[in-house]
């Protein structure tokens, strides 16, 4: 991936080091308020790895949230924005600058102006408008305060957990999660979270019905982040050979078919919240090719999921 000549984001919110315990990562997986137990861990890391809304809520039945839902926790302090000077926090600047480049000029072919989300980079946990964010969790959004969150420590088990890139080659990858979180911001702009979540809760919260509207918000959102692809690799040449094939592996690794089976050795397609690996796969590369918002409506009657 070649990412120097991307524009550096102004919008990345660099809380490493306030966290307990400094470096963390997954090796250590804090307790938060009140404490997790080990069950809840272990669902919190199996939701969190397949990337998307705040995971807490979707173990509560698959909810997406929304801006209309009470803050459960509120940052006790506003943080300054900038450019981190880091290896990894440039690039993590870098890909979400291109995201905002991207998504700007989307919007505003639609007349539309778009308004670029923050991005919190942390070690182990830290706090927010959902709650404590837990390295177990993964990278997430939290439509509530408009934020992603991602402990970079995710970018070396994308390498070590899939084992579908090294070093450099694991860089598209990683910048496909970032995309994928910033594509639910891209849904929460176009008011289809709170859409979502209205018809989640006509369903039921907790039925296989409300399920699979997750995962056509899943799977949008892997296909918006096609587009960022798409556009970026026009605009800055971005794709080297080898990108997309590890995107893919990491999108597969995540789907809830290939994550189930490795956590229980069996498959229950009514708990699917996010699409199964090779429903990500196509969804992404739908985006890729297309390059088109049109492309990307799972909701649509006669959408193929």
């Amino acid at each position: 991936m070649q990412y120097d000549d991307l524009p550096e984001s102004s919008n990345v919110e660099d809380r490493r080091g306030e966290g307990p315990g400094g470096g963390g990562g997954f090796g250590g997986i804090p307790g938060g308020a009140g404490g997790l137990s080990i069950g809840t861990v272990v669902v919190l890391g199996l939701i969190g790895w397949a990337l998307g809304i705040d995971p807490r809520f979707l173990i509560g039945g698959a909810e997406i949230l929304t801006q209309e839902q009470p803050r459960t926790s509120a940052p006790s302090q506003t943080r300054p924005t900038g450019n981190p000077t880091d290896d990894t926090g440039r690039f993590v600047s870098r890909v979400l600058g291109s995201t905002e480049a991207v998504w700007k000029e989307e919007f505003a072919k639609k007349g539309n102006t778009y308004s670029a989300p923050r991005l919190v980079l942390f070690n182990r946990q830290t706090e927010g408008a959902c709650g404590q964010a837990q390295s177990a969790m993964g990278p997430f959004y939290c439509p509530n305060d408009k934020k992603v969150y991602l402990d970079t420590s995710f970018f070396q088990e994308i390498e070590t957990r899939f084992r579908g890139c090294e070093g450099k080659a694991c860089q598209f990858s990683q910048a496909y999660v970032i995309a994928h979180e910033v594509g639910h911001h891209v849904q929460n702009l176009w008011d289809i979270l709170t859409r979502a979540h209205a018809a989640q809760q006509k369903v039921g919260g907790r039925t296989p019905e409300a399920n699979r509207i997750q995962v056509r918000v899943e799977l949008q959102a892997d296909c918006l982040a096609g587009i960022w692809a798409n556009k970026s690799n026009e605009r800055w040449h971005l794709l080297q050979p080898g990108d997309v094939e590890a995107a893919l592996r990491t999108a597969a690794a995540i789907g809830d078919d290939t994550l189930q089976r490795r956590a229980q050795g069996r498959v229950v397609p009514d708990s699917f919240t996010h699409g199964t690996s090779e429903q990500r796969q196509r969804w992404f590369n739908n985006g890729l090719k297309q390059g088109t918002e049109e492309t990307c409506n799972t909701f649509a009657p006669t959408a193929q999921l």
